[in-house]
């Protein structure tokens, strides 16, 4: 699906009520899922395993 797609069936969906800021906002949501989708299915992640020793090296004064 083409993102002028998505765009046009998430707008579809909302609300006649909402804001052009929540609409906006609906959006953005859409458009980082994507994103987040894409780099998943490329390839482009961490494990949680990595994550979780990161986190805890954060931690770590």
């Amino acid at each position: 699906m083409s993102d002028k797609q998505a765009v046009l069936e998430a707008v579809g969906q909302m609300p006649d009520t909402l804001t052009l800021d929540q609409i906006r906002a609906e959006l953005e949501l859409l458009a980082a899922l994507r994103e987040g989708l894409a780099d998943s299915q490329a390839g482009r992640v961490v494990p949680h395993k990595e994550i979780k020793r990161q986190y805890a090296a954060w931690l770590t004064p």
